[in-house]
């Protein structure tokens, strides 16, 4: 998920009072301030359906509103106020309907709310305070502030309150106590455990409850900080005797907390603001802690965790903090959205802020009170502490992954809302972009919202099913597929989606008959007529998937039914084809482990050479070969293979949250992800798995691990693959400013990842070098290639070095070197491409220099790549290499590279390096005329002299002044005038200025001393045409140079130059000033710009000299 946008509801309830209790049910939002109750459609349209004001005596003679809670089928509200009365009030909508707008009526109507009941609890103590509230369809269960629990019934009647009494035994398992029950109004002291075992007398209060009827279980939070889990009959919260305590769970400084029954995780946040997540399924213990500590905020800035709500399908959570702010973070620990903007580290998720952004509000700035999401995960409302003027309301997006009975292919990433879907454009440019398309306004206002999306295989075309219906949308010609009929369409409520090649398959729920059936329709036509096939099926199916002409539906508990499609005829619109469905095997498998959220076929290897012609990929020799395994993702993120064959089921690896099987499904010759069986993504990361023939059919590799700096930030999520680029596709949060709102804009950010490298090493760790050597072919001309190449030298050369340290081997790793190594596999498969020359000294620049000499034994020798180089004229490479050789060959063959390579920048004018070559080339020459044991002497940081340009600074005169004449500054100084002479004898003069500046030349003494030599002008009339010629005065780059020329000439007074340059640049007090000491020289200047046509434009100009030399 990704957030998208805020908005906010106002005028809920007056401001000055805040809001005690919300939540959203059936798509009604019932929200309770001290005073009074409103009911809200949290549907399509925002609109207020009832409300129930106490009148000011009820208020002073029964108190205030304190605690709510709502019955689970949204018809009674229970409410504690703080005189300690229950009320129970009564919702019962009304006929009356109310019109939104446009033709169609909205399905809203007015609601009474009613008071039923109205009694004083028997609890009702000085100073008592009370927990939250929470309930199941018969009973509420209250938490006193004297340690016990209070249950009534939703009739209003009082059973009494009763104490959680137990000891404390190893790993925090509770040894229960006898049950005791209270009803009078001063129940018992709760006992407290002492880590030895002893009971504790404490009066320790309840201050917060959680519960779950599918878990049947009971988490009570006492003020101390300690978590108590409690198993729960499976009558629920009416027998206080079933009630037991199984576990203190926690570092005993909880403040709240949060299950999640799908997936059997609690998320408890605690006073540091860190929020902790326990497996349920698995004793409850600790999985892994979230917090904003890496984005530089602590509990100082956020305060304590105040509240958190988890997703409707349990695969996200949000939290709220006292002080500030609010997060959304994937269940396996991706930060997916944050009203924080990130301090300290660059991040795209938390841009720069321009200075008149810093006065704009963001939301929760004063803390967090209450979170709830909607039912469908689209929406999650919060309100700030101290402030209940407004609901403010974040819309979210879902990513489209392979996930119950849906499924879509991983080349077409889409993120879908309530009324669009998010495309991620990647054909045309290298740059990700997300694409908006809006649905059929027709469709949304019917069908809202958006509940299912499925991409074709070849992820040109999308399947779009809301609350009834489906349309489908034509990517290429960017047209929209609808029912003609709206009846039939109002007859479909799609419960999943998949397609078979050009056909579109609906899980449709039958209302009338309580079934469950698969529907096929072409995708070229959505009518009743259309059908190929209506497929009853058993029972509602839990996860479905497709692969060729082979359909996969399992059932609760774990019943496995495979169909084999058969297509009869031509699939066009003038044609008749036939579908027909035959069960080619049932399972039946009989576990106590988590019931599955995703199954997919796991193919057998296709012929890379093989393009299926047919609709449906129903070739005969294809079909014959029936998947016999298959991927299981459990809900509780357990990743294993099953064998359709006998059923036996291996165990892989757990926390996974999605995966994508890769082989065999994509059609693509330029497939760069084929070899891959499939990748994984959890809190680990992203995890990619290989075949391996043998014993131990399938090897996994942790690429991002051993890839730490390619690993993806824990703000991108990812979406799906690019298998002609190699590449993992995902998504982060950007946060955007704009004039026109008040909150910042939440947009998501498309970014990729290449898994190119992991492929190679793949190849290279099993001797596959032909394969690698065609992948790396395929990928020549893709985007970050040799980025990818040199990722894969710089792990290798990683891992060789890490294994090398933990071995303790003492002898130079250089001198066992094999041809088997992997190192020198790596660099044996580069060297075939142009890159391996940048790729190598990259990898050198990321590493210890107290390593190159192994590195370069498998690479080769720095002089011998340096000369390959230099004759190839790549003299940036080159130049990156000096450094190399200085720690390798010594600083004598390093000062010789350099000169030579110093004489060809000069001569191809490359002056940016040239400088860089001369401050090397000095700097080291000194170094080496007085050695120095420093280490940093020859650190990679002066690498940055050749591969990064950077501003010029003032020469140290000291270090490397070219007036001392010293054995390694006479050759440089040498090169520098030679090349001087050289371009001011041509007159090259921007050259010139571009040289100066490049090395920081000193003209001013080279004009001194070539003032009869390079820099000698014949006469006027010749150097103004040539140098006019040479400089070409229009454009600004040349009147910059001839300035900078000027400015030096007048330095040294150089009479010739100074009246040519300033009649160039039309600088008249220059002239002025020379002449008025010289009027010889201003006759001679004048009568030749007066007898020479050539100079007829400057007559103007000599006019104003004239002018301005009379007045003077």
């Amino acid at each position: 998920m990704d957030g998208r946008r805020s908005s906010h509801w106002k005028g809920l309830c007056p401001s000055s009072q805040r809001i005690v209790y919300f939540k959203v049910i059936n798509r009604l939002l019932l929200v309770v301030d001290p005073t009074h109750i409103e009911l809200w459609s949290s549907f399509q349209h925002k609109v207020r359906l009832g409300k129930f004001k106490r009148d000011s005596d009820s208020i002073q003679t029964e108190g205030e509103n304190m605690q709510a809670v709502w019955s689970p089928d949204a018809k009674l509200i229970a409410i504690l106020t703080t005189s300690f009365y229950l009320h129970i009030y009564k919702v019962q909508f009304t006929e009356k309907r109310i019109q939104i707008g446009g033709k169609q009526p909205s399905g809203l109507f007015l609601a009474d709310i009613n008071l039923l009941l109205n009694e004083q609890v028997p609890f009702s103590v000085k100073d008592l305070t009370v927990s939250n509230i929470v309930c199941d369809n018969k009973h509420l269960l209250i938490g006193l502030s004297n340690g016990s629990l209070y249950i009534i019934s939703w009739k209003g009647e009082f059973y009494g309150a009763f104490d959680i009494n137990f000891h404390l035994g190893e790993s925090n398992e509770v040894i229960r106590s006898p049950y005791t029950c209270n009803n009078g109004s001063a129940p018992g002291r709760v006992q407290d455990v002492h880590p030895s075992g002893r009971i504790l007398s404490r009066v320790s209060g309840v201050v917060w409850l959680e519960f779950s009827l599918l878990l049947r279980m009971l988490f009570v939070l006492y003020s101390d900080g300690q978590l108590v889990l409690c198993s729960v009959s499976k009558r629920g919260l009416k027998q206080p005797e079933y009630i037991r305590a199984d576990k203190i769970l926690g570092s005993q400084d909880a403040v709240c907390a949060s299950v999640a029954s799908d997936q059997q995780i609690l998320a408890v946040g605690t006073k540091k603001g860190i929020v902790e997540l326990y497996d349920l399924a698995e004793s409850a213990s600790l999985i892994r802690t979230v917090s904003l500590d890496d984005w530089g905020y602590s509990v100082d800035d956020t305060g304590p965790v105040s509240c958190i709500a988890w997703t409707p399908d349990n695969y996200a959570f949000a939290v709220g903090w006292k002080l500030k702010g609010l997060a959304v973070w994937s269940v396996s620990g991706c930060r997916l959205m944050s009203t924080f903007r990130q301090v300290g580290l660059s991040s795209v998720s938390s841009p720069v802020v321009k200075q008149k952004q810093d006065s704009m509000y963001e939301p929760l700035m004063n803390g967090t009170a209450l979170i709830q999401w909607d039912e469908f995960g689209y929406r999650l409302y919060a309100v700030e502490e101290h402030s209940s003027e407004r609901i403010i309301v974040f819309s979210f997006g879902k990513c489209c992954l392979n996930r119950g009975v849906s499924d879509t292919t991983y080349i077409r990433q889409v993120i879908y809302g309530e009324d669009r879907v998010l495309l991620v454009q990647s054909e045309e440019t290298d740059d990700l972009r997300i694409l908006h398309l809006n649905l059929p306004v027709s469709y949304v206002i019917q069908n809202w919202p958006v509940l299912h999306v499925a991409a074709s295989k070849d992820g040109m075309y999308l399947a779009v099913a809301g609350l009834h219906g489906l349309i489908l949308y034509d990517i290429r010609s960017k047209k929209w597929r609808v029912f003609g009929d709206i009846t039939q369409e109002q007859k479909i409520q799609c419960k999943g989606l998949l397609w078979l090649g050009k056909i579109v398959i609906v899980c449709n729920y039958v209302d009338s008959s309580n079934t469950y059936e698969l529907l096929f329709y072409p995708r070229y036509h959505l009518d009743e007529s259309s059908v190929l096939c209506r497929k009853s099926l058993l029972a509602k199916p839990l996860v479905m998937d497709v692969y060729q002409d082979y359909i996969l539906v399992t059932y609760h508990p774990f019943d496995v039914h495979i169909f084999h499609v058969k297509l009869s005829g031509e699939l066009a619109p003038a044609s008749n084809p036939k579908l027909q469905l035959s069960t080619v095997r049932e399972l039946s498998i009989m576990t106590a482990k988590s019931h599955p959220a995703s199954m997919r076929f796991i193919p057998d290897q296709i012929p890379q050479d093989y393009v299926s012609t047919n609709d449906i990929l129903s070739s005969s020799e294809l079909s014959a070969k029936e998947p016999s395994r298959c991927l299981i993702l459990r809900a509780n993120g357990e990743l294993s293979l099953l064998d359709l064959d006998d059923g036996h089921e291996r165990e892989l690896t757990d926390s996974v949250e999605l995966f994508w099987v890769t082989s065999g499904q994509s059609e693509e010759k330029a497939n760069l992800i084929e070899e891959v069986s499939w990748l994984d993504y959890g809190h680990r990361g992203m995890q990619v798995w290989y075949p391996s023939p043998g014993a131990d059919p399938f090897k996994q590799e942790d690429f991002l691990q051993l890839d730490p700096e390619l690993e993806f930030d824990r703000e991108v999520y990812p979406l799906g693959l690019l298998p002609n680029a190699g590449m993992v596709v995902g998504v982060c949060q950007r946060m955007s400013f704009s004039a026109c709102t008040e909150f910042p804009c939440f947009e998501p950010s498309p970014q990729a990842q290449t898994i190119l490298h992991c492929l190679l090493r793949h190849f290279l760790q099993r001797d596959k070098i032909e394969e690698a050597l065609r992948l790396t072919r395929l990928s020549a001309e893709k985007p970050h290639f040799s980025h990818c190449l040199e990722w894969l030298l710089f792990t290798v050369f990683e891992a060789e070095i890490s294994r090398q340290n933990a071995n303790k081997i003492q002898t130079s790793f250089s001198d066992h070197v094999s041809s088997n190594s992997l190192l020198k596999k790596a660099c044996d498969l580069i060297r075939k491409f142009p890159e391996y020359h940048d790729v190598v000294v990259s990898v050198a620049r990321k590493t210890d220099g107290r390593h190159w000499a192994d590195l370069f034994s498998a690479a080769g020798r720095s002089t011998e790549l340096f000369e390959e180089c230099f004759l190839q004229r790549w003299y940036r490479t080159a130049a990156c290499y000096i450094l190399v050789i200085a720690k390798l060959e010594g600083p004598a063959v390093s000062q010789y590279c350099a000169l030579r390579l110093l004489q060809a920048t000069l001569d191809d004018s490359l002056y940016e390096l040239a400088g860089e070559l001369v401050r090397f080339l000095l700097r080291s020459g000194r170094e080496y005329e007085q050695p120095s044991t420093e280490s940093d002497r020859l650190s990679p940081r002066f690498l940055g002299y050749f591969l990064f340009p950077s501003k010029r600074q003032p020469l140290d005169s000291k270090s490397i002044s070219f007036k001392e004449q010293s054995p390694h500054v006479a050759p440089v100084k040498s090169i520098l005038e030679s090349h001087a002479s050289y371009l001011m004898s041509g007159k090259e003069l921007s050259k010139l200025v571009a040289f100066v500046k490049g090395t920081q030349f000193d003209i001013v003494e080279f004009l001194q001393r070539e003032r009869y030599g390079s820099a000698r002008l014949e006469n006027f009339a010749s150097g103004l045409q040539l140098i006019e010629q040479k400089l070409q005065m229009g454009t600004l780059q040349s009147r910059l140079d001839a300035e900078f020329l000027l400015a030096h000439m007048c330095s040294v007074k150089f009479k010739e130059w100074i009246v040519v340059l300033a009649t160039l640049l039309r600088r008249s007090e220059v002239l002025v000033d020379l002449f008025r000491h010289d009027m010889r020289l201003w006759r001679a200047y004048n009568d030749t710009l007066q007898s020479q046509p050539a100079f007829v434009e400057y007559h103007d100009f000599l006019e104003d000299l004239e002018a301005r030399l009379s007045s003077s």
